[in-house]
């Protein structure tokens, strides 16, 4: 019962339960509402205090935030940025999540990583010669400012009385936005037709050193704004291959083969190439051919010998296809073109070890051989045959 008349006169705001206190009356009613006038009274401080309790925050200057700043990292106030960094590095080693260590803590770490940004930040401005002067810096104890100075937070703050109201209000502004928006695009695009005047803006950004650069700069913006650069021949089209020539090759040269290009003449070093890749088809060719009599891998000792007698039977092409490659990459223009020399050994257990090369097969040549080389004994014989 005493709680229900508690909460009535708590919240009752008629003039009975002031006249009542006022007059001071001893019943125990009057003592009731007193209790709860009482209350009533000390709620706003109450209120008050609690407020000023979320809100507080403290000023501390900048070189207590420094000098707490190295008490972190464990260092002097008079460590330079080598030394915070290597103390930096040393302590991450220890404190970090992942370091497997026993001091390995994320609030540590985070404690560590903010004190080295910030003295990071004070040597970053000391090169600079940017020094901070003895001010107060605003430190909030809470994660969170309200935004106080705003008088709503929905409709970008625009507008006044209820929700509705505001909500027709900012529909307009809207309108008012676009509008404003149209028209200016619709200046621009005229502006840029006309291109009789260059943007400001562009004006000022132009900053040469010497002045014969400063009049030719105010040609070509002035040529670009007119529109003088927009039908130039190549525009959107990519480079040219020139910057892919040998560095290293006489400018002359390299322009009196374009020119024999361009008028239907072979440099030497295209027909040199053309030379080497024939050469070395050839050379693949006859050890694929010689390839096919013989067993397969792994050889015999007969067949080894035989393949190693056929492989430096080509010993000397190769070396003459290998000076045609050394004097090509002399001559070459372009460096990506030039080739590798060619090596025996390689070549051979590449083609040896195809197993896409037929093998085992049987040579039919030797008798057209033996006819070829005694024509005058295959008559006789044929004539003496016929009796």
């Amino acid at each position: 019962m005493v709680h229900e008349v508690f909460w009535v006169l708590l919240h009752s705001r008629s003039t009975t339960v002031n006249r009542l206190a006022v007059t001071g009356v001893d019943s125990f009613r009057g003592r009731i509402r007193k209790m709860a006038l009482l209350y009533c009274a000390h709620k706003p401080m109450k209120l008050l205090w609690f407020q000023w309790c979320q809100t507080r925050f403290m000023y501390m200057k900048k070189a207590e935030i420094y000098k707490k700043c190295f008490t972190v990292l464990g260092l002097q106030e008079n460590a330079d940025q080598n030394t915070v960094r290597r103390r930096y590095i040393e302590l991450v080693k220890k404190v970090h999540p992942d370091s497997g260590s026993p001091e390995a803590s994320q609030e540590r770490f985070q404690e560590v990583d903010n004190a080295f940004k910030i003295l990071q930040g004070k040597f970053a401005k000391n090169r600079r010669g940017i020094y901070d002067e003895e001010e107060e810096a605003k430190i909030f104890d809470i994660k969170h400012t309200a935004p106080q100075h705003r008088q709503y937070l929905s409709f970008e703050g625009i507008g006044f009385g209820t929700p509705s109201q505001r909500q027709r209000q900012y529909e307009q502004f809207k309108v008012l936005k676009v509008q404003e928006r149209i028209l200016e695009h619709r200046v621009q695009k005229v502006q840029a037709k006309s291109g009789d005047i260059m943007k400001k803006t562009s004006q000022h950004n132009i900053k040469t050193k010497y002045g014969f650069d400063r009049v030719v700069e105010d040609l070509i913006q002035e040529a670009m704004s007119k529109g003088d650069f927009n039908n130039l021949s190549g525009a959107g089209k990519p480079l040219s291959d020139a910057q892919a020539q040998n560095p290293y090759l006489d400018f002359t040269t390299h322009k009196l083969n374009k020119i024999l290009i361009d008028n239907g003449f072979t440099p030497e070093w295209i027909m040199l190439q053309r030379d080497i890749r024939n050469e070395a088809d050839k050379l693949r060719d006859s050890l694929i051919d010689h390839r096919q009599y013989l067993g397969a891998t792994p050889l015999c000792d007969t067949d080894r010998s035989k393949w190693e007698l056929i492989v430096a039977s080509f010993k000397d092409d190769v070396e003459k296809i290998n000076k045609m490659i050394d004097k090509f990459n002399l001559i070459v223009p372009l460096m990506n073109k030039q080739m590798f020399r060619i090596k025996l050994n390689d070549v051979a257990n590449d083609i040896l070890n195809d197993d896409t090369i037929p093998h085992s097969k049987e040579r039919v040549s030797d008798d057209k051989t033996v006819i070829k080389e005694n024509p005058q004994t295959n008559f006789l014989t044929f004539f003496w045959s016929l009796f």
